[in-house]
């Protein structure tokens, strides 16, 4: 686990940017923090019934960040939605998913997130050691040309059936199929609470329109944060976001609703206060928001990891969701880039903003 002078040693010049900023904006006071009895805070007045409530105590309960409020959870279903060979000829062992769930319980994660033909094949075998998040939707790449869809690969009995704590599942808004992806999901997810299974939704934005000739506004943060606001609409227990890189993004493509004063008084340009605005559109951090690590670039994994969860966790938010960066090196630096992240939860130096 990374201490605090090794964290501020990684970050160098750019510590202070980091770890000294106070967001002035959405101040941390008007936020639900992470914090030991999340579950019982946010969702004990809710609907959610209590085998739900026990899912997502098992969540938030489980490896090394257990009890903090904060997730850790391993995702890998990039071999349907970048293609297996593209996704694991770095690290070949991760062809057999078995590698995925040691990798998750080696490493501590609070759960891990994979495919119905991957957690299913060695759920007798672990759904009862680490907390099993079935992936039930995927962007299939062999469709040519490739399109912005979803598609259902199992039903949320299957998940329950082989022990899943919760499922997980994207909608591409602002994608042609959004509207369809979004009556699926929300009849899953009222399925999964009926069982007992808690939901994490995956907030992605998808439109030709979101990328300019300048900019690309599908990470920005007015887009990502309204894609938040529609995924807790459907009852999702936690959201999972790209980390907000610019802003504007209504105002600059022109459509949506907006004015400038909108984001003036909600946000500045400080990467902890547009992830933020992301934090505050989940209910104001009542549903915990979940970063995404990105994709593998090497030697910069490592230090491009902390700051993403530098930035998450002072923000406001509950964690990360860290894949690509994990597994496509080999298994031991995986675990303790895993652990690196991890040790910004536990760090008590690093505050909210």
């Amino acid at each position: 686990m990374k201490t605090y002078e090794h964290i501020v040693e990684l970050l160098g010049d750019k510590a202070s940017h980091y770890l000294d900023h106070v967001s002035e904006k959405i101040t941390k006071d008007e936020l639900q923090l992470p914090e030991k009895n999340v579950v019982d805070k946010v969702f004990l007045n809710s609907d959610r019934n209590t085998r739900v409530l026990g899912s997502l105590s098992k969540l938030y309960n489980h490896g090394n960040l257990a009890g903090t409020g904060y997730l850790s959870i391993l995702p890998v279903d990039q071999g349907i939605e970048h293609s297996a060979a593209f996704s694991f000829y770095k690290n070949p062992d991760y062809f057999d998913p078995e590698n995925i769930i040691k990798l998750a319980i080696e490493a501590g994660c609070n759960g891990v997130a994979s495919t119905f033909g991957g957690l299913g094949l060695y759920a007798r075998k672990y759904a009862h050691k680490v907390p099993f998040i079935v992936k039930i939707n995927h962007n299939e790449l062999l469709t040519y040309p490739n399109k912005y869809d979803q598609t259902l690969f199992g039903t949320v009995k299957e998940a329950w059936n082989m022990g899943a704590t919760a499922i997980g599942a994207t909608i591409y808004f602002g994608s042609e199929e959004s509207n369809r992806q979004l009556r699926e999901i929300s009849e899953a997810f009222a399925e999964a609470h009926s069982l007992g299974m808690a939901t994490i939704l995956w907030c992605y934005t998808r439109n030709e329109a979101f990328k300019t000739d300048t900019e690309d506004y599908h990470s920005s943060a007015d887009l990502t944060s309204q894609a938040n606001h529609l995924g807790i609409t459907i009852q999702a227990d936690i959201i999972k976001q790209k980390l907000p890189t610019t802003n504007y993004g209504f105002k600059n493509i022109g459509f949506g609703k907006f004015n400038d004063a909108m984001y003036e008084t909600l946000t500045t340009e400080h990467p902890i206060d547009l992830c933020r605005l992301q934090v505050a559109n989940c209910y104001m951090g009542k549903i915990g928001l979940i970063n995404s690590g990105g994709g593998s670039k090497g030697e910069s994994d490592l230090t491009e990891a902390i700051i993403t969860a530098i930035v998450n966790k002072r923000a406001g938010g509950s964690g990360l969701i860290l894949g690509r960066k994990a597994f496509q090196r080999p298994f031991k630096e995986g675990v303790e880039l895993l652990h690196g992240v991890q040790g910004v939860y536990l760090e008590k130096k690093v505050t909210i903003a």
